[in-house]
């Protein structure tokens, strides 16, 4: 974890934000308050997976879902 005074974060921000990627970085103000960086993974849409490589042609996929609802109640 490193520290930074407010002033030194404002001067070094592009190596705040590097360190960031890897540690918690505190910066602190004359005042005494403190803030932490850190950095965040963006998350992907739940609906984002990867295709497979399946031998099925486009008709069968079409006839294995139309099958899959007439049993549904």
């Amino acid at each position: 974890m490193r520290v930074f005074t407010y002033s030194d974060a404002r001067k070094l921000l592009a190596d705040v934000l590097d360190y960031a990627v890897t540690e918690i970085i505190l910066i602190k103000r004359q005042n005494g308050d403190v803030f932490s960086v850190c950095s965040i993974t963006p998350g992907g849409s739940p609906f984002d997976v990867k295709g497979i490589k399946a031998d099925i042609t486009l008709e069968e996929i079409v006839a294995a879902v139309r099958d899959s609802r007439r049993f549904r109640d």
